[in-house]
């Protein structure tokens, strides 16, 4: 058996995020066409954190896979507290197909991943945030004419570059060939390490990355400009010391104006409109977060049929 997790967006390799792209707009088309989960097999979807898309996407996707989509409150469970991280995947392995966890720690993640016997799925962690950059990826492909056209598409995020969102898009966004720009004030950039992994991806496919302080330069004829919350599940106590800081990356009518003419506007969501983007742009003719946030399900679905498929494999 060749067991593959997906526990941050480099667990996988450029040509295989590509089939998975792929294999997502091709279920997009025709929603019911795959069903590897038939019997139905189940599927422990579990959360430590506020959710809405993850647990959506991820349990309707699961049904629509044949499958039974066993949602977890861990809170409840009491996982890492009740019960320890390794007991749970000793548990679970033996009585579901694959797990999705969103959760706080990437070492939670990965425990799980070296004990379960199963694929793992990083539905969020504090690090990374994999699977929304798969849907991002996707949405891109669909703006720009498929998943052959990625390749040297700018995407320039504006705000937090120490979160999970901004981290992802470096790694993923450096795997499709894309110019991911970083732009961020000081004190909140991203992990050296990653932006290093994230480079030497970008030097194989033809892609680059950059993190700066400009927003203006930043954006300057991107094709996709994103940006996300200023402020992170659990970072609740520094919201009014955020704002300073950020306010010059909020994304407005007039930073939009500085993108390609055609370019598109992302957010994960949950967004404050006001704060890190104007109702405007959000609300506007440039926006796809809806389709973003639809993506979820046909990306995740591919992205589980990919695991599961491997896993099969002798």
């Amino acid at each position: 058996m060749t067991l593959r997790h997906f526990l941050k967006d480099s667990s996988i390799s450029s040509p295989e995020q590509s089939e998975i792209l792929r294999l997502a707009l091709e279920i997009k088309a025709d929603r019911l066409k795959y069903q590897p989960l038939r019997g139905p097999k189940a599927v422990g979807v579990m959360t430590d954190k506020p959710t809405l898309r993850t647990q959506v996407s991820f349990c309707v996707g699961v049904a629509e896979l044949g499958g039974y989509p066993m949602f977890v409150d861990s809170r409840l469970a009491g996982v890492g507290q009740r019960e320890s991280v390794a007991d749970v995947a000793r548990v679970l392995g033996r009585q579901v197909s694959a797990i999705v966890w969103r959760t706080f720690g990437q070492d939670r993640l990965e425990e799980m991943a070296g004990l379960v016997g199963v694929p793992v799925v990083n539905a969020l962690t504090d690090d990374f945030h994999p699977c929304q950059v798969l849907a991002d990826l996707m949405t891109v492909a669909e703006a720009v004419g498929g998943v052959s056209s990625l390749s040297g598409v700018k995407l320039a995020y504006l705000g937090d570059g120490s979160n999970n969102m901004a981290q992802s898009y470096l790694l993923g966004g450096a795997l499709a060939g894309l110019e991911v720009v970083i732009a961020c004030p000081a004190g909140f950039q991203p992990k050296a390490e990653i932006v290093a992994e994230a480079a030497a991806l970008a030097a194989l496919a033809g892609g680059g990355v950059t993190v700066t302080s400009d927003p203006v330069a930043a954006v300057a004829n991107a094709g996709v400009v994103a940006t996300d919350t200023w402020v992170s599940m659990g970072q609740e106590g520094e919201a009014d010391a955020r704002q300073a800081p950020f306010l010059p990356y909020r994304v407005d009518g007039e930073v939009m104006a500085l993108a390609a003419p055609e370019a598109i506007f992302l957010h994960c969501l949950p967004a404050y409109r006001g704060k890190e983007v104007t109702a405007g742009v959000i609300d506007g003719p440039q926006s796809r977060v809806w389709d973003e946030a639809e993506n979820r399900l046909h990306a995740q679905k591919a992205l589980l049929i990919w695991l599961l498929d491997q896993a099969g494999r002798d």
